[in-house]
């Protein structure tokens, strides 16, 4: 579908600027919105070197009448749902805003295709943290839900939104269910970044300690660009359905935060002190998936290892301290 019409909801984040950088190689003409477009920096636009090829557009994703006008300005012919709070911790003290940002979202964004009346496809960026624990057990698309977060409990309720409209009325809509996927791109505020740039901090004799709360979760963790190829697949897909993208392979953050020291010639366990005040109320405890339906059908999978994307994360975050 080269030169065709996309419009990126949260586009200034990890995954939305990563898969903007995809979208643009292939030929597409990408919108992209931000609460507030003059203003936001879409600093992560400007370090892959897109800025200027990507129009901005400001729209409030919980605001009805600003996704709707949004859509029927541009009259795309695809659109990805990347827009919400998106940290699982933050949600615990902001629920409203992550409910309203995630699940209304979802919604205007549906209702508002709607209305339009356009056939327009729609991606709805859905979480493994949905699965809550899998054990030893590969979650897959038939794996039922078990929130344990207020981010969980709106990303399944948007889950459920889209599989609503696509049988209801026909909308040609579908979730990716995303493992944890990591990228130099991450917030600093997420666990994983924390433990790389204090690293990195710590090896250059800027920092001294290391704060952490549970650090026996298990995760299946991935590449961020491996990601959003999955993403851009599934909406090149002729069946709108529902998949899981992961790696099939779990760490625990121990081994990320082991990893990451030894990468520096230093030993984690001289620098970082537990603090229990860090644990979340509820926390998942092991999750993996299982990425064969996306495998078999669409071709995809994962190419990085855990080995490889911390390796490409301090190697990024070196160069900029």
């Amino acid at each position: 579908m080269p030169g065709k019409k996309i419009i990126i909801f949260g586009v200034s984040g990890q995954d939305g600027s990563y898969l903007a950088k995809l979208l643009l190689s292939k030929g597409f003409k990408v919108y992209g919105t931000s609460r507030d477009a003059e203003v936001q920096k879409f600093s992560n636009l400007k370090i892959l070197g897109i800025k200027e090829r990507i129009s901005v557009v400001s729209v409030a994703i919980n605001d009805f009448g600003s996704v709707f006008q949004c859509i029927k300005n541009i009259s795309p012919d695809v659109i990805y749902n990347l827009a919400s709070q998106s940290s699982v911790a933050l949600s615990f003290s902001q629920p409203h805003e992550t409910m309203e940002s995630i699940e209304l979202g979802t919604l205007n964004i549906l209702e508002s295709i709607r209305l339009y009346g356009k056939e327009i496809k729609f991606y709805n960026a859905c979480s493994s943290e949905c699965f809550g624990d899998t054990g030893e057990t590969k979650a897959d698309e038939k794996t039922p839900f078990n929130p344990l977060s207020p981010y969980a409990v709106s990303k399944a309720a948007a889950f459920w939104t889209v599989k609503n409209y696509r049988e209801a009325y026909g909308i040609s809509a579908c979730s990716g269910i995303l493992f944890n996927h990591e990228s130099p791109l991450r917030q600093d505020r997420f666990v994983t970044k924390k433990i790389i740039n204090a690293a990195v901090d710590i090896s250059k004799g800027k920092n001294k300690t290391l704060n952490l709360g549970n650090i026996d979760i298990i995760r299946d963790w991935g590449w961020a660009p491996d990601y959003v190829e999955a993403m851009w697949l599934m909406m090149e897909n002729n069946i709108s359905e529902d998949f899981v993208v992961a790696t099939g392979i779990s760490k625990s953050l121990k081994d990320f935060l082991s990893i990451s020291f030894e990468y520096l010639n230093l030993n984690w366990k001289n620098y970082v002190s537990i603090d229990e005040n860090l644990y979340r109320p509820t926390d998942i405890s092991k999750n993996i998936g299982n990425p064969n339906k996306i495998k078999k059908q669409l071709g995809w999978k994962a190419k990085y290892s855990f080995h490889e994307m911390i390796k490409e994360i301090i190697e990024y975050s070196m160069a900029q301290n």
